[in-house]
């Protein structure tokens, strides 16, 4: 298959640090909580990521469960990651992104534990988002429009 082009706008609302992001159609609030300058309408960013990796792991297990001999009676993943703050406020030498993320994987199933496991690693293996995290991705400015 070709490489396929993923596109998304997100602008800032008028009040505070919300933002509207939208997908062919679909749009989703982001804030940030009102502790860091926000107005609380929305998960923040770094929330959503998290909510992006379960949701791509769950979808990959729904995808391909029946083809990996499962039989998938529920799938949910609990996700958690460690952030220094300090980071985002702009403290030199602290990265503000994710220093790691932990994922605990519940699989509902009759499967034999080693083959669940197994499962559990094709998962890992063919999220693209935990693939994009786990791996460097080049991030381009590709311009800066001054209206």
């Amino acid at each position: 298959m070709a490489i396929e082009t993923f596109k998304a706008v997100s602008r800032k609302l008028p009040e505070g640090l919300a933002v509207e992001s939208e997908v062919r159609g679909f749009k989703i609030i982001l804030d940030e909580p009102k502790e860091l300058g926000g107005t609380n309408k929305g998960m923040n960013p770094v929330e959503a990521l998290l909510c992006a990796l379960g949701s791509c792991q769950t979808i990959v297990a729904a995808a391909f469960a029946k083809a990996k001999g499962i039989d998938l009676q529920g799938f949910w993943v609990e996700l958690e990651g460690d952030l220094d703050v300090d980071g985002f406020m702009g403290k030199a030498g602290v990265r503000p992104g994710f220093q790691e993320i932990r994922f605990k994987m519940h699989i509902k199933t009759d499967a034999p534990k080693e083959k669940v496991e197994e499962f559990a690693k094709f998962i890992e293996k063919t999220c693209p988002v935990g693939d994009s995290l786990a791996n460097p991705v080049k991030l381009v400015l590709s311009d800066v429009v001054v209206e």
